[in-house]
């Protein structure tokens, strides 16, 4: 798989745009597409909850395959209420029994605070209506949204509900416990 770190930025301005690009290699992949005969439901009955950097290839990092589990992905990879709408429909109508959340060392939500919502508002005039979700400790981070999924009352399946953090330098898991 190639990554923007093979790709230099004159490649972007002599090939067109970004998204030309990524339109190309889409038309090259639906070329040789097959369908692979699956349905929405993941195999693993997993949803895994991660952050949405760029170093956090998921797949890659958990042994997974297409198909074998929903993958909910945000800034931080912190619990908001959409993620509990997808964990919702990932749970309810597509089978998924267990949650795995991952955050990452050195995210970029540890270094802002929510005074970036103030700073919007005052640029465009109008507040957002979400918050940063912005932190200072990524372990309790993780707990939190532990908490979140383990109490929401639209989930049935609270029971596996699992919190790590990656490490973006040496592509390990580390588990967090809930209890600290």
């Amino acid at each position: 798989m190639s990554t923007s770190a093979h790709h230099s930025a004159d490649a972007a301005r002599t090939d067109g745009t970004v998204t030309d690009r990524l339109v190309e290699a889409n038309r090259r992949y639906a070329a040789d597409f097959q369908d692979p005969g699956m349905d929405a439901r993941p195999v693993l009955q997993v949803a895994v909850v991660a952050c949405m950097d760029a170093r956090l290839d998921l797949h890659d990092a958990l042994g997974l395959e297409l198909g074998d589990c929903h993958t909910i992905r945000n800034a931080g990879g912190v619990v908001t209420d959409d993620v509990i709408r997808s964990l919702t429909i990932s749970q309810r109508a597509l089978g998924t029994r267990s949650v795995i959340l991952i955050h990452h060392t050195n995210c970029g939500l540890e270094s802002i605070t929510e005074d970036f919502r103030h700073e919007l508002e005052d640029e465009v005039g109008q507040r957002p209506a979400w918050a940063v979700e912005a932190f200072r400790d990524v372990e309790q981070d993780v707990r939190q949204s532990m908490q979140r999924v383990r109490t929401s009352p639209f989930l049935p399946h609270r029971d596996d509900v699992r919190g790590f953090v990656f490490d973006v330098t040496k592509g390990v898991l580390r588990e967090i416990d809930p209890a600290e």
